[in-house]
Protein backbone atom coordinates (compact mmCIF):
# COMPACT_ATOMS: atom_id res chain seq x y z
CA UNK A 1 0.00 0.00 0.00
CA UNK A 2 1.57 2.83 -0.88
CA UNK A 3 1.87 6.70 1.17
CA UNK A 4 -1.38 7.91 -0.50
CA UNK A 5 -3.11 4.85 0.00
CA UNK A 6 -2.42 4.10 3.80
CA UNK A 7 -3.42 7.77 4.75
CA UNK A 8 -6.27 7.58 2.93
CA UNK A 9 -7.42 4.19 4.44
CA UNK A 10 -6.72 5.50 8.00
CA UNK A 11 -8.92 8.87 6.96
CA UNK A 12 -11.44 6.41 6.06
CA UNK A 13 -11.56 4.33 9.01
CA UNK A 14 -11.46 7.77 11.36
CA UNK A 15 -14.44 9.10 9.25
CA UNK A 16 -16.60 6.19 8.88
CA UNK A 17 -16.43 5.35 12.95
CA UNK A 18 -17.39 9.12 13.45
CA UNK A 19 -20.22 8.88 10.91
CA UNK A 20 -21.37 5.20 12.39
CA UNK A 21 -21.15 7.47 15.76
CA UNK A 22 -19.03 4.57 17.03
CA UNK A 23 -17.20 4.73 20.27
CA UNK A 24 -13.50 6.21 19.89
CA UNK A 25 -11.15 3.77 19.52
CA UNK A 26 -7.41 4.62 18.03
CA UNK A 27 -6.60 3.11 14.63
CA UNK A 28 -6.12 -0.53 14.44
CA UNK A 29 -2.29 -1.80 14.41
CA UNK A 30 -2.50 -2.20 10.73
CA UNK A 31 -3.24 1.40 10.25
CA UNK A 32 -1.50 3.37 13.21
CA UNK A 33 0.33 6.05 11.32
CA UNK A 34 3.71 5.26 11.90
CA UNK A 35 5.01 8.77 12.48
CA UNK A 36 3.24 12.32 13.18
CA UNK A 37 4.00 13.52 10.05
CA UNK A 38 2.01 10.74 8.39
CA UNK A 39 -0.45 11.06 10.82
CA UNK A 40 -1.23 14.77 9.14
CA UNK A 41 -0.88 13.51 5.93
CA UNK A 42 -3.87 11.28 6.67
CA UNK A 43 -5.70 14.36 8.30
CA UNK A 44 -5.55 15.72 4.80
CA UNK A 45 -7.15 13.13 3.66
CA UNK A 46 -10.38 13.04 6.45
CA UNK A 47 -10.36 16.95 5.45
CA UNK A 48 -11.44 15.75 1.83
CA UNK A 49 -13.84 13.24 3.31
CA UNK A 50 -15.28 16.16 5.70
CA UNK A 51 -15.26 19.27 3.80
CA UNK A 52 -18.69 18.19 1.45
CA UNK A 53 -20.40 17.42 4.85
CA UNK A 54 -19.10 20.06 6.95
CA UNK A 55 -17.97 22.92 4.82
CA UNK A 56 -14.89 24.21 3.99
CA UNK A 57 -12.17 24.42 6.51
CA UNK A 58 -12.80 28.03 8.05
CA UNK A 59 -10.53 28.20 10.69
CA UNK A 60 -7.76 26.10 12.77
CA UNK A 61 -7.61 24.90 16.02
CA UNK A 62 -5.04 23.62 18.69
CA UNK A 63 -5.20 20.74 20.98
CA UNK A 64 -3.00 18.73 23.62
CA UNK A 65 -1.44 22.21 24.87
CA UNK A 66 -1.33 21.16 28.70
CA UNK A 67 2.02 18.93 29.91
CA UNK A 68 -0.29 17.15 31.42
CA UNK A 69 -2.35 15.79 28.23
CA UNK A 70 1.37 15.78 26.65
CA UNK A 71 2.22 12.88 28.34
CA UNK A 72 -1.55 11.16 28.67
CA UNK A 73 -0.98 10.71 25.13
CA UNK A 74 2.70 10.12 24.33
CA UNK A 75 3.78 13.70 22.86
CA UNK A 76 5.76 16.27 23.95
CA UNK A 77 4.04 19.30 21.72
CA UNK A 78 0.38 20.63 20.90
CA UNK A 79 -1.82 19.10 17.74
CA UNK A 80 -3.52 20.84 15.21
CA UNK A 81 -6.46 20.63 13.67
CA UNK A 82 -9.19 22.20 11.14
CA UNK A 83 -12.56 24.05 12.16
CA UNK A 84 -14.87 23.40 9.06
CA UNK A 85 -17.33 26.51 8.04
CA UNK A 86 -20.94 25.01 9.04
CA UNK A 87 -19.51 23.90 12.10
CA UNK A 88 -18.87 28.03 13.09
CA UNK A 89 -22.06 28.94 15.26
CA UNK A 90 -22.56 32.64 16.37
CA UNK A 91 -23.70 33.10 20.06
CA UNK A 92 -26.19 32.74 21.50
CA UNK A 93 -26.42 29.18 20.02
CA UNK A 94 -28.66 26.41 20.46
CA UNK A 95 -27.60 22.79 19.72
CA UNK A 96 -28.70 19.57 20.14
CA UNK A 97 -27.02 16.92 21.90
CA UNK A 98 -28.26 14.28 20.00
CA UNK A 99 -26.02 15.45 17.14
CA UNK A 100 -22.79 14.61 18.87
CA UNK A 101 -22.30 11.04 20.52
CA UNK A 102 -20.79 12.90 23.60
CA UNK A 103 -20.32 16.49 23.68
CA UNK A 104 -18.14 18.78 25.97
CA UNK A 105 -16.81 21.80 25.79
CA UNK A 106 -13.55 24.16 25.83
CA UNK A 107 -13.63 27.74 26.80
CA UNK A 108 -11.52 30.00 24.60
CA UNK A 109 -10.67 33.09 23.30
CA UNK A 110 -10.84 32.80 19.33
CA UNK A 111 -9.09 35.33 17.09
CA UNK A 112 -10.25 36.69 13.64
CA UNK A 113 -7.78 37.31 11.29
CA UNK A 114 -7.67 40.24 8.81
CA UNK A 115 -5.12 39.97 7.05
CA UNK A 116 -3.69 36.24 5.23
CA UNK A 117 -0.81 34.65 7.76
CA UNK A 118 1.15 32.74 4.38
CA UNK A 119 2.96 29.65 4.43
CA UNK A 120 5.42 31.52 2.62
CA UNK A 121 6.28 34.13 5.41
CA UNK A 122 7.26 31.03 7.94
CA UNK A 123 8.69 31.01 10.38
CA UNK A 124 6.22 33.11 12.24
CA UNK A 125 6.73 35.08 15.63
CA UNK A 126 4.38 36.24 18.00
CA UNK A 127 5.24 39.84 17.09
CA UNK A 128 4.49 39.41 13.14
CA UNK A 129 0.86 37.22 13.69
CA UNK A 130 0.12 40.30 15.99
CA UNK A 131 -1.58 42.92 13.40
CA UNK A 132 -3.24 40.12 11.75
CA UNK A 133 -5.53 39.65 14.51
CA UNK A 134 -8.71 41.44 13.31
CA UNK A 135 -10.97 41.01 16.61
CA UNK A 136 -10.78 38.57 19.24
CA UNK A 137 -13.82 36.57 21.21
CA UNK A 138 -15.51 34.53 23.69
CA UNK A 139 -15.57 30.75 22.57
CA UNK A 140 -16.45 27.27 23.47
CA UNK A 141 -15.10 24.65 20.98
CA UNK A 142 -17.64 21.62 20.79
CA UNK A 143 -15.35 18.49 21.73
CA UNK A 144 -17.04 14.90 20.04
CA UNK A 145 -14.91 12.35 22.03
CA UNK A 146 -17.30 9.59 21.42
CA UNK A 147 -16.88 9.35 24.81
CA UNK A 148 -12.44 8.16 24.31
CA UNK A 149 -10.47 6.61 27.22
CA UNK A 150 -8.49 9.37 27.50
CA UNK A 151 -5.86 7.57 28.98
CA UNK A 152 -5.51 5.02 26.26
CA UNK A 153 -6.07 7.56 23.24
CA UNK A 154 -2.85 8.03 21.46
CA UNK A 155 -1.70 11.50 19.50
CA UNK A 156 -1.34 10.11 16.10
CA UNK A 157 -4.83 8.62 15.94
CA UNK A 158 -6.44 11.38 17.31
CA UNK A 159 -4.75 13.93 14.74
CA UNK A 160 -6.25 11.68 11.99
CA UNK A 161 -9.51 12.24 13.60
CA UNK A 162 -9.06 16.07 13.42
CA UNK A 163 -8.15 16.00 17.37
CA UNK A 164 -12.04 15.83 18.03
CA UNK A 165 -13.04 19.26 16.77
CA UNK A 166 -17.15 19.45 16.48
CA UNK A 167 -17.27 23.49 15.90
CA UNK A 168 -17.36 26.22 17.90
CA UNK A 169 -19.81 28.79 19.42
CA UNK A 170 -18.20 32.61 19.16
CA UNK A 171 -19.23 35.49 20.78
CA UNK A 172 -19.29 38.93 19.39
CA UNK A 173 -15.91 40.41 17.85
CA UNK A 174 -14.24 42.95 19.57
CA UNK A 175 -11.55 44.63 18.44
CA UNK A 176 -8.52 44.78 21.16
CA UNK A 177 -4.80 45.32 21.16
CA UNK A 178 -3.02 41.92 20.60
CA UNK A 179 -0.96 42.31 24.01
CA UNK A 180 -4.03 43.06 26.09
CA UNK A 181 -5.13 39.13 25.31
CA UNK A 182 -2.17 37.31 27.25
CA UNK A 183 -3.76 36.71 30.65
CA UNK A 184 -6.98 37.68 30.35
CA UNK A 185 -9.62 35.94 32.67
CA UNK A 186 -12.47 33.94 32.10
CA UNK A 187 -15.01 32.36 34.06
CA UNK A 188 -17.39 29.75 32.86
CA UNK A 189 -21.17 28.74 34.24
CA UNK A 190 -23.24 26.23 33.89
CA UNK A 191 -26.91 26.11 34.86
CA UNK A 192 -25.66 29.57 36.31
CA UNK A 193 -23.19 27.87 38.70
CA UNK A 194 -19.66 28.60 38.52
CA UNK A 195 -18.21 25.70 36.64
CA UNK A 196 -14.58 27.22 36.25
CA UNK A 197 -12.35 29.85 35.95
CA UNK A 198 -8.81 30.68 34.66
CA UNK A 199 -6.20 32.55 32.83
CA UNK A 200 -5.49 32.59 28.88
CA UNK A 201 -1.77 32.08 28.24
CA UNK A 202 -0.86 33.95 25.38
CA UNK A 203 -3.41 33.77 22.04
CA UNK A 204 -0.72 35.31 19.68
CA UNK A 205 2.06 32.96 20.43
CA UNK A 206 -0.57 30.14 19.61
CA UNK A 207 -1.57 31.71 16.70
CA UNK A 208 2.06 31.89 15.44
CA UNK A 209 2.74 28.33 16.25
CA UNK A 210 -0.30 27.69 14.24
CA UNK A 211 0.47 29.33 11.61
CA UNK A 212 3.93 27.80 11.36
CA UNK A 213 2.86 24.41 12.24
CA UNK A 214 0.37 25.07 9.12
CA UNK A 215 3.25 26.13 6.74
CA UNK A 216 4.99 22.99 7.37
CA UNK A 217 1.92 21.32 5.21
CA UNK A 218 1.85 24.03 2.70
CA UNK A 219 -1.23 25.97 4.12
CA UNK A 220 -1.90 29.24 4.55
CA UNK A 221 -4.12 31.01 7.48
CA UNK A 222 -6.67 33.21 5.60
CA UNK A 223 -7.81 36.50 6.41
CA UNK A 224 -12.03 36.03 7.41
CA UNK A 225 -10.49 32.16 9.21
CA UNK A 226 -10.89 31.81 12.75
CA UNK A 227 -8.55 30.30 15.17
CA UNK A 228 -8.96 29.07 18.63
CA UNK A 229 -6.31 29.38 21.35
CA UNK A 230 -6.58 26.70 23.62
CA UNK A 231 -9.11 26.19 26.67
CA UNK A 232 -8.63 28.53 29.55
CA UNK A 233 -10.57 25.75 31.98
CA UNK A 234 -10.73 22.43 31.48
CA UNK A 235 -13.20 20.29 29.18
CA UNK A 236 -16.32 19.97 30.92
CA UNK A 237 -19.66 18.04 29.70
CA UNK A 238 -23.11 19.52 28.77
CA UNK A 239 -26.26 17.35 29.05
CA UNK A 240 -29.46 18.64 27.21
CA UNK A 241 -31.07 21.29 28.92
CA UNK A 242 -27.99 23.24 30.24
CA UNK A 243 -27.22 26.56 29.19
CA UNK A 244 -23.33 27.06 29.48
CA UNK A 245 -21.95 31.08 29.55
CA UNK A 246 -18.08 31.93 29.10
CA UNK A 247 -17.09 35.13 29.90
CA UNK A 248 -14.14 36.96 29.46
CA UNK A 249 -13.16 40.18 31.00
CA UNK A 250 -13.17 42.70 27.79
CA UNK A 251 -14.60 40.29 25.51
CA UNK A 252 -17.93 39.65 27.27
CA UNK A 253 -19.38 36.09 26.92
CA UNK A 254 -20.03 33.02 24.32
CA UNK A 255 -23.92 31.60 25.12
CA UNK A 256 -24.01 27.84 24.37
CA UNK A 257 -27.49 26.35 25.39
CA UNK A 258 -28.16 22.67 25.12
CA UNK A 259 -31.29 21.16 23.63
Amino acid sequence: MGDGDRANAMARWMWDARQRRLPYRNLPDELRPASIAEAYAAQEAYYRLAEPVYGAVGGAKIATTTKVMQRLMGVDHPCGGAIFARTIHASPARLRTADFVNLRIESEIALKLGADLPASGAPWTREAVAPAVAAAMAAFELIEDRHADYARTEAASLIVENCWNGGVVLGAPKSVPAAALAGMAGRLTIGGKPAGAGNAEDPCATLAWLANHLAERGRDLKAGMVVITGSLIPTVSIGSGEQAVFTVDGLGEAVLEAV
